[in-house]
């Protein structure tokens, strides 16, 4: 094995052409969660063009689940996304969408073609007697959007059972504030439980020019909103992480009538169950400053992503590959931030680990997740493949 970790590297780059056509098919033709019909399709066909022979499809819908056997050995997987967001591009390049308000603006399109090109590279190992084990490739639906349920893909991933035999999983996703050759490594909670609540102010509307004839709530929310806003930094222990936003007031159709009621949308982010449970608390203790000012409220929380929690024992193996294959490559270690990934249920059930892979351009500015403009470095898709290629191995040989 010390040999073909050693030509990896050689090995990945012999099929980025592959990759790039592959990644650029699928960002031509972007799909929705739950809607990656086609997406899932050319998957298929792709996986049979590589040799790949025990492929179950219809999981969660449109996923798929592409086995490699060595024989007896460890189960392993590996994940990779399906579906895109409804984002219009911007990007202007010949590869564009062609699905008017959809764009691969998270980089699943990427994701996808470097878990096929580990695929690609695992069939040859197997067929040359080089695989121990089996590895489970699973390209999900939905990681982006819950159905009208409140779940994602991998809850029902999970639910179907085509996952229970995996000993210990492996993700990456691609990273625009990193530079391509570059990875973020973090032990632990990485990114952020989700929780968006709906809360809803009830006061009596009345005229504007007579507003002591009603209880306006519009008055009444904005105790609430200074409430929310002071709470990280008076109710929350500094040294945990956490955070509250408000993305979405609604309130009110003119100027001269007061509403009978105030809408507030936002969203609760935290790594542990404990300052999860604390700012939901803490969110309907503030909510109850209404009562005293003769309104009241209905406050509904729904329940997103787990934080993803990554295995330290599987994040040291990722990081002693990637100096292995690549001596010079720079490695960051920090938590990921406080946007949500739904491998975290699977992280919850399974050890598992997910890194981010560096896919900026040096001296470009630097493109976003979610934003109409994002575009990758595509020399990131043979470093990716190369990296998810010798983890399962390495994931594979153990005992």
């Amino acid at each position: 094995m010390q040999q073909e970790s050693l030509d990896i590297k050689a090995r990945s780059e012999m099929i980025t052409a592959h990759l790039v056509d592959w990644r650029r098919h699928l960002h031509r033709y972007p799909e929705l969660s739950f809607q990656e019909k086609n997406t899932s399709a050319f998957i298929q066909a792709i996986l049979k063009q590589i040799g790949v022979t025990d492929i179950q499809t219809g999981v969660a819908g449109f996923g798929v689940v592409a086995t490699i056997s060595g024989g007896s050995g460890p189960v392993i997987g590996l994940r990779a996304d399906l579906d895109a967001l409804p984002i219009t591009e911007s990007t202007g390049v010949q590869f564009a969408s062609e699905h008017p308000g959809i764009m691969h603006a998270c980089g699943h399109d990427a994701h996808m073609a470097m878990l096929l090109g580990a695929a690609k590279l695992l069939v040859e190992d197997k067929k040359a007697n080089r695989l121990y084990g089996t590895i489970k490739l699973l390209f999900q639906p939905a990681e982006e959007s819950a159905d009208e349920h409140g779940l994602t893909g991998a809850p029902y991933v999970l639910k179907s059972g085509v996952i229970n035999d995996i000993e210990s999983a492996i993700a990456l996703h691609v990273c625009p504030w990193r530079y391509a050759g570059d990875i973020q490594v973090n032990k632990g909670p990485s990114m952020a439980n989700i929780d968006n609540f709906t809360l809803v102010i009830h006061g009596k509307g009345s005229h504007g020019g007579y507003p002591h004839q009603g209880h306006d709530p519009i008055w009444m929310s904005s105790f609430v909103l200074q409430g929310m806003y002071s709470l990280i930094s008076r109710k929350m222990n500094p040294l945990e992480v956490g955070t509250i936003s408000v993305g979405e007031i609604k309130s009110g159709t003119t100027a001269n009538v007061i509403p009978d009621t105030v809408t507030i949308i936002g969203t609760l982010r935290s790594y542990t169950n404990d300052v999860r449970n604390q700012l939901i608390q803490e969110l309907e203790s503030i909510a109850k400053v209404v009562e005293p000012l003769s309104g009241s409220y209905d406050l509904e929380i729904e329940h997103g992503e787990p934080a993803l929690d990554n295995d330290p024992a599987i994040t040291d193996l990722i990081t002693s590959v990637a100096k292995e294959i690549y001596p010079s490559m720079t490695i960051f270690e920090e938590p990921f931030g406080m946007g949500g990934e739904d491998f975290g249920h699977i992280t919850k059930e399974i050890p598992g680990a997910m890194f981010f892979l560096g896919c900026a351009k040096e001296n470009i500015k630097e493109s976003n997740l979610h934003n109409p403009d994002f575009m990758i470095n595509e020399d990131a898709l043979p470093i990716g493949v190369a990296l998810l290629t010798e983890c399962a191995h390495r994931l594979t040989e153990r005992s």
